[in-house]
Parts: C-alpha cells; structure tokens; sequence
C-alpha cells in the first residue's frame, strides 16, 4: 500500500504532509489516516470542492479560477502551495479534477485530474492524468498517482 510507504519515509526524514483535495473529496486524508502513527507526519487536509472554498481556505487567487478554472495545473498548484503554508507542512499535495461522470467536456474530459506538490525546497510539481474509470474508480487512481508522485520524490 502507498500510503504505508509514504509514511515510512516521512517518519523516517522527519519530514511532514499536507493534503487539498478537491475531486477526490477526502479520500487521501483518508487513506493516509488509515497507517496508525500518520499523525506523526500527516499535519491534516482541506477538501475544497468549492471555487469559494479554494480561494478562502488555501489562497488560490481568483483570477486564476477565472482564466484557468479549477480543473488545471494553474490550480493545482495553487492548491498544494496554500495547504503547505496553510499547515506548516514541508510537503503539500493539491488535487483536482473532473470525478465523473458528469462535467466534462471536450477541452476537459471526464478523468482529467491535475496534481500540484509543493515541496520543502526548490520548484514545485505537477502532473496531469487522464483516468478512464468509473467516478470512484478516477478518485481512487487520482489519490495513488498522488502518492506516487510524493514518493517519487521523498530519498528511498
């Protein structure tokens, strides 16, 4: 399971997470608390469905919203920035996209997610994904691509 690895290297570094999610509505929070001791690396989440909740709760600017929309790398990074400085976290995660099965359209289909991780130091990340699932099946891959992205980067 990812997020038990996940947490053996942040407990490991000594180095502590932050999770926005929105598409995915808490279902990474949810898999991070289910390793008993996450509360020794995992600070907390913020599920911002809302465009007014994003900006609110984590920063993302309204113009960006505007000009990119909530489904976009512009976003999602917004997103992993302000849940990080949010939290105090070294690491934040920022989820977005189209679950399903309804909302997509032909510039942004069903199963697009864009996933933002700021990091302690150093430029932050994202990653765009085309899921093809069900709407659980595309929450569910967009929270293990998100743990994947985080490991890809956290030292073995």
């Amino acid at each position: 399971m990812l997020e038990v690895e996940v947490g053996a290297r942040l407990k490991r570094l000594g180095r502590t997470l932050a999770v926005a999610e929105s598409c995915t509505g808490g279902l990474l929070a949810m898999r991070l608390t289910e390793v008993a001791g996450a509360s020794a690396y995992f600070l907390g989440g913020i599920v911002s469905y809302s465009n007014s909740a994003k900006q609110a709760l984590l920063g993302v600017e309204e113009e960006v919203l505007a000009r990119e929309g909530a489904v976009s790398p512009q976003c999602a990074l917004a997103m992993a920035r302000g849940v990080k400085r949010a939290f105090g976290a070294d690491y934040g995660l920022g989820i977005t996209g189209i679950a399903g099965p309804g909302g997509g359209t032909p510039e942004k289909p069903v199963g697009l997610v864009y996933i933002g991780l700021a990091l302690p130091e150093g430029e932050p990340q994202v990653r765009r994904f085309n899921f093809r699932g069900s709407r659980q099946g595309n929450r569910w891959s967009a929270s293990e691509a998100a743990l994947e992205l985080l490991l890809s980067v956290l030292p073995p």
